[in-house]
């Protein structure tokens, strides 16, 4: 099964020098049935760039808790067998939940399929939404206004092997 853990940059270098990401459990997006029901599509391509937004949401939390962190949500993409991948029945149905899943074990590096990254001029959206992220939460529309702008930035997709030039 193709899963979308968030990160940030430094979780990136942590993970890279640890060489899986973890520790388990970890958290993660996937095409569950739960997002293939809101999202109403069969295209598997589509359902799985629902996913990966999912987990770009995910960083952008990441992020408005680690104020040091650069300002790029970072998503890595994993192949996972599925027995290792648990989406929690209770949360199922809950509109912030859509996609979550948790991973029982660490993730070997060398599983990841790609990595996905920012640009350099989504670092003042990523900024503001990241600031304006637990206004967003309590239902105030300019704040969600300026976390949506975040979203307009297309997360950019790298090789595994770039992981080192990206930390």
């Amino acid at each position: 099964m193709r899963v979308y853990v968030p990160l940030t940059l430094p979780g990136l270098a942590e993970a890279y020098e640890a060489g899986e990401l973890g520790p388990a459990p970890l958290d993660a997006y996937a095409v569950t049935p739960a997002l293939r029901e809101w999202y109403v599509s069969d295209d598997i391509e589509e359902l799985e760039y629902a996913a990966l937004s999912r987990a770009a949401q995910g960083s952008l939390r990441m992020l408005a808790g680690d104020p040091a962190a650069a300002r790029r949500r970072v998503v890595v993409a994993v192949d996972v067998p599925d027995r290792l991948v648990a989406a929690d029945p209770d949360r199922a149905l809950d509109q912030s939940a859509l996609g979550e899943v948790r991973l029982a074990d660490p993730v070997p590096l060398k599983k990841a399929a790609s990595v996905h990254v920012d640009s350099d001029d989504a670092e003042e959206d990523v900024a503001a939404a990241a600031a304006a992220l637990g206004a967003a939460d309590q239902g105030d529309d300019d704040a969600q206004f300026t976390v949506d702008g975040a979203e307009d930035h297309e997360l950019m997709w790298f090789g595994v092997q770039e992981i080192p030039n990206l930390v």
